[in-house]
């Protein structure tokens, strides 16, 4: 079970290591300073915030969740770790819960130095102040730029005090974008249980679905089993999309009465301790696939085992999803939803009317997960410890050209690959995922409710 103190006291040594990775590239780049702030938190309404989530880049770094912090990194030969974050209140602490202070914060997580957030704007300007370079997220919140731009404005009014202002501002996220995508063994050990806790959810969501449910009834089932399994929260809205809503690619009212005969797509997982899970499963609401719904679901099966196959060190990022759209331009001339040569089908992007977006994205503190796909103006070789989705589907809407027992199936398998020495592990098995798993997992269901 976890405590209190698990959750305020994590193992420090992957942050800790990840913060003299950052410092040392600086140094290799004639050092400077690197400041990151978490995120804003915003208002619901008058008197509510959001539930505040951290910024994955601070956390990637720090391991710190509270609101109203700020991280400063200083290179060169003797390097400085820093923490701004709130002070210690506890009448605060009655109304909104537990928080570090600056002095139980640099113990815990690690720092040289800690100061109260209200002693930033004073003090930046004194840290960047002859500073070779300024490593920041110029671009990302347009309050926090002003804050940085204001301390560099009060580093140069000191100028003839001597006092040099950095020459050169640079995208910090660049190089934490590239660390990022390979993933460490702490990073990995999490994503592994996320992945498992997604994957046991989507099993309970089978289970619990019936015709004449709602789509939310289903959907309350996963965020049931996130939190019971101890995630915090889903990584993103769920998708719980039945019938003709299985077509919408990012439809999320979930709020549909389902019927005998549908369909129902569920992309959903859930994020722990800041990393997401990101699984889609499509199961018939009554338990048994029609014909045309088999045929529609083996073939984005094959689609995504044609994908999987290539994942790799040494393959390049784009190779799962041209495996994905030739297995499924070649399924869908077999059934004839499309027409002409296979080479027509996929140079003129046929295919796309059924199926119309890519068979992967990064994964990792987002669900959309830092890194470029690309080098150079070529698509990245995949290496060990990069994680990535493998989600082919197939969308078929009403038309006078397709037969009506096609008519609003929307499939998509979705899985978690973490690349491997020698090739890629799905760590999302947990969910069913073959027609023989999936009916007999939902005839057991009904079997026991009877």
């Amino acid at each position: 079970m976890n405590t209190l103190s698990d959750r305020l006291a994590p193992d420090i040594a992957p942050f800790r290591a990840r913060r003299e990775r950052l410092l040392a590239h600086i140094t290799a780049h004639g050092g400077g300073i690197a400041i990151l702030p978490t995120a804003p938190e915003y208002a619901r309404n008058r008197d509510t915030h959001y539930p505040f989530r951290f910024d994955s880049y601070f956390h990637y770094l720090t391991g710190f969740g509270e609101p109203e912090a700020v991280v400063v990194l200083i290179a060169g030969d003797n390097p400085k770790t820093v923490l701004f974050c709130r002070e210690k209140n506890e009448e605060r602490e009655i109304w909104d819960g537990y928080r570090h202070g600056p002095d139980a914060a640099c113990e815990r997580f690690g720092f040289d130095e800690a100061w109260t957030i209200g002693d930033l704007d004073l003090r930046l300007p004194e840290l960047i102040a002859n500073q070779p370079a300024l490593w920041c997220s110029l671009g990302h919140d347009s309050d926090w730029d002003a804050r940085i731009l204001r301390a560099l404005n009060a580093v140069r009014a000191n100028a003839r005090a001597g006092v040099v202002p950095p020459h050169a501002i640079r995208d910090v996220r660049a190089e934490l974008d590239e660390m990022r995508i390979l993933k460490d063994d702490a990073e990995l050990a999490l994503m592994r249980r996320a992945g498992e806790i997604s994957g046991e959810a989507h099993r309970r969501a089978m289970t619990a679905t019936r015709p004449g449910r709602h789509e939310y009834e289903v959907e309350a089932e996963l965020i049931h089993h996130f939190r019971r399994a101890g995630s915090q929260a889903p990584a993103y809205p769920s998708i719980v999309a039945s019938g003709p809503n299985a077509c919408v690619l990012h439809y999320v009212e979930n709020d549909r009465l389902m019927a005998d005969g549908d369909l129902l797509l569920i992309d959903a997982g859930c994020e722990l301790d800041g990393y997401a899970s990101d699984i889609t499963r499509t199961f018939p609401v009554n338990g048994r696939f029609s014909a045309a719904q088999r045929d529609i679901y083996e073939l984005v099966l094959a689609a995504q085992g044609a994908a999987k196959d290539t994942i790799r060190p040494g393959t390049h990022w784009n190779a799962p999803h041209d495996a994905a759209v030739n297995v499924l331009a070649r399924g869908l001339l077999d059934l004839k939803l499309l027409t002409g040569s296979l080479d027509e089908v996929i140079e003129q992007g046929h295919y796309r009317r059924f199926y119309m977006h890519r068979t992967g994205h990064w994964l990792g503190r987002d669900v959309h997960d830092a890194g470029e796909y690309k080098r150079d103006g070529d698509w990245r070789p995949l290496e060990p410890g990069m994680v990535l989705t493998v989600e082919p589907g197939c969308y078929i809407r009403p038309a006078a050209d397709v037969p009506e027992a096609f008519w609003n199936i929307g499939v998509r398998i979705e899985d978690d690959a973490v690349v491997t020495a020698t090739g890629c592990e799905f760590i999302t098995d947990a969910a069913p995922r073959t027609v023989a798993e999936i009916e007999s997992v939902m005839r057991e269901a009904r079997d026991a409710a009877t």
